[in-house]
């Protein structure tokens, strides 16, 4: 394991790369406010044992990468995708297989259309093509009201569970309990839903970032264009969409929508997958990750 802190304009993001330099490189891309432990180390080790080289970083205002007021440093969804690239950067890498999982869906999407040559292959996971309103489609299903593109809205009591367990908690535990309860939410009732592993996942994401205190900043960045999403057409990368059954925030068929926009896309799915990343999935998804890989 190589720990580094990168260099992005004037940021520093803290990054680790597992397994062999020599293997080929994948650079997994998280969802927005969480880092890069949000990745389960289980299903890390399992891609490095399938002989991928993989690089995992902590996005800006998450875990040990810099964080400052969003109002005094603004910045957009197109310059988390930057970073992405000063990761690569950083450790030397001219291109990787991309995997960005919800917001990371959002940012591979648009590592497609601005840095093409940086990515030899793209798997996008439980996101929502450039062209939908996600940020509207959150006030829409609150308020009972469909979206304008057709596709389906969040799970409006999912979106009220949630916010029922926004306010975060002083105490550990408490603040654990909390954050379990909303993995509980995301991952839906198709898999049997383990919450002693998801409290694992979280004393770790806490274990590293040294603090209590949830991220939120990336609600406030500046989202892509809408009109982006045409451009979508254009997308020269082998493309793996995968599609949750059970994704209470992007429901089928989102990632079909998608793989429809992007020439060549395949689509895929995992019987009974939500918006989380629970053991029982690991096996299938490093599967797929793996055989998308040897795509380009």
């Amino acid at each position: 394991m190589s720990e580094r802190m990168v260099r992005a304009g004037d940021v520093d993001l803290w990054s680790e790369a597992l397994g062999d330099p020599f293997n080929p490189p994948v650079l997994l891309i998280m969802g927005a406010n969480a880092s890069a432990m949000s990745w389960p180390d289980e299903l890390v080790r399992l891609l490095v044992s399938r002989g991928l080289y993989v690089i995992r970083y902590d996005h800006r205002d998450t875990g040990r990468s810099t964080c400052r007021d969003f109002a005094g440093h603004p910045y957009s969804l197109e310059d988390l995708a930057s970073d992405a690239v000063a990761v690569l950067d950083g450790h030397g890498i001219q291109a990787a297989h991309v995997v960005g999982l919800s917001m990371g869906c959002s940012l591979g999407q648009v590592l497609a259309l601005d840095h093409r040559e940086r990515l030899r292959t793209l798997t996008l996971l439980l996101g929502a093509a450039l062209d939908v309103d996600f940020v509207g489609n959150l006030r829409r299903a609150l308020a009972g009201e469909p979206s304008p593109d057709g596709l389906p809205t969040p799970d409006p009591r999912v979106l009220a569970e949630m916010g029922r367990l926004s306010t975060p908690c002083a105490e550990r535990e408490a603040e654990l309990d909390r954050r379990v309860a909303i993995w509980s939410a995301l991952a839906g009732d198709a898999l049997p839903f383990d919450a002693a592993e998801f409290r694992r996942y979280e004393e770790r994401v806490m274990e590293h970032a040294g603090t209590l205190v949830q991220p939120t900043a990336h609600a406030l960045a500046t989202p892509v264009a809408l009109s982006r999403g045409a451009e979508l057409r254009q997308v020269t990368t082998p493309t793996l969409v995968l599609q949750a059954p059970r994704d209470p925030l992007n429901p089928p068929p989102h990632g079909r929508h998608l793989a429809e926009l992007i020439p060549g896309a395949r689509l895929a799915e995992i019987p009974g997958m939500g918006h989380a990343l629970p053991r029982v999935i690991h096996e299938r998804l490093a599967e797929l990750i793996c055989a998308q890989a040897s795509n380009g």
